[in-house]
């Protein structure tokens, strides 16, 4: 299958519409997909006029393509290890004519810092993988366990390359589960990634919550605002509005 642009759809590959701009992304539902975590990042990041963005683990590229389209950063760029998920995300990006904007590296992210100038990015963000353990896993090399599990990278490899990579006063920006806060507000403390803001993310009102989103600032001062909660349904296959907004529904 070609589109306009000549791109070419590989074996299990399909086309997903992205609501914003006409822009559109390739995935593999056979390797992964990305979800409504890499959405309500995309929304909860910011980056100011002529940013410089690198988005850690970027999979196919639904981060640095929706902040594309969400705001006046001048470049993106994504870095991931798996070359099958690069290979999408750089096939993306030449879809939506967006060459000149995000640069796909494939790469390791424990190995960052050296692939980058030290303090080059004014913003920094990452969906990281959330779970610890590799118990139960079939597949360690599997795409979608490689993207779930630190299997290729731990959190404090995310934390620790950041610290390099971000300029002094820049931000970044991740979304992780609220089951690990305390681990994660000690190791962004240790490298001086001062957390600035955290919103919890709640399925529904009357449960709990199963995401966070958190920035944090590089040398900032300690202060952090916790946001109003973030619903996503308002009942089962509703959204709240603020969700339906995210999606450009």
């Amino acid at each position: 299958m070609e589109t306009d642009r000549e791109i070419v759809l590989k074996e299990n590959e399909r086309l997903d519409d992205l609501q914003r701009n006409g822009y559109q992304i390739i995935q593999n539902p056979e390797r992964f997909c990305f979800g409504m975590d890499a959405v309500l990042l995309s929304g909860f990041a910011r980056a100011g006029k002529g940013s410089r963005v690198l988005d850690l683990g970027c999979g196919t590229g639904i981060i640095p393509i929706l902040m594309e389209a969400k705001t006046q950063a001048a470049h993106f760029t994504g870095l991931e290890i798996q070359e099958e998920s690069a290979d999408m995300a750089r096939r993306s990006v030449r879809l939506n004519g967006l060459e000149h904007k995000i640069d796909i590296v494939t790469g390791d992210i424990k190995e960052a810092g050296s692939l980058f100038d030290a303090a080059s990015f004014d913003v920094i963000t990452c969906n990281p993988p959330y779970m610890i353990e590799q118990h139960g896993l079939t597949n360690p090399e599997d795409a979608k366990a490689i993207a779930r599990h630190e299997i290729l990278c731990t959190l404090e490899d995310v934390i620790a390359q950041t610290a390099i990579l971000l300029r002094p006063g820049g931000n970044f920006f991740m979304v992780h589960r609220p089951f690990r806060l305390a681990e994660i507000m000690v190791l962004l403390h240790s490298y001086k990634l001062e957390p600035k803001r955290m919103q919890m993310v709640y399925p529904y009102v009357d449960k709990e919550p199963n995401m966070v989103l958190i920035e944090a600032n590089r040398g900032g001062k300690p202060r952090m605002t916790v946001e109003k909660p973030l619903i996503i349904f308002r009942e089962q296959g509703v959204y709240m509005p603020e969700i339906s907004e995210l999606y450009g529904f």
